[in-house]
């Protein structure tokens, strides 16, 4: 099971964290992704985190923006998103898959119910 918890509304420029709750599976031995799916788009890849290989992976549009990070001890995994633009307006999803990071949602097993983040310009 995974719980996101952190979205909201905020203004261009602002900043939130994302939180993910993972429960249910052995999470070291699992890879974390964000995806994002704004109205009338496809669910993208935002970021992931892999603790077995030790590797991350960025969206281009928000490198330098955006960072993803875990905590084994809390089965926990956060997405910190600085200078939010109105683009970036979507409901936000943390999912999980055994070991290696994809880019790809349907390559996930587990998902969270989804966080909605509002950018207003």
């Amino acid at each position: 099971q995974l719980v996101e918890s952190g979205g909201g509304l905020v203004q261009a420029g602002g900043s939130l964290r994302l939180s993910c709750v993972a429960s249910g599976f052995s999470f070291d031995d699992y890879a974390i992704g964000w995806f994002r799916q704004a109205p009338g788009k496809e669910r993208e890849g935002v970021a992931c985190i892999s603790n077995t290989y030790d590797r991350t992976w960025y969206e281009d549009y928000v490198k330098g923006r955006f960072t993803i990070a875990s905590d084994n001890a809390k089965s926990m995994v956060y997405l910190q998103m600085n200078n939010l633009k109105p683009e970036d307006t979507a409901i936000y999803y943390c999912a999980a898959r055994a070991r290696s990071i994809s880019v790809t949602a349907l390559n996930y097993d587990y998902w969270g119910q989804g966080a909605q983040v509002t950018v207003s310009s």
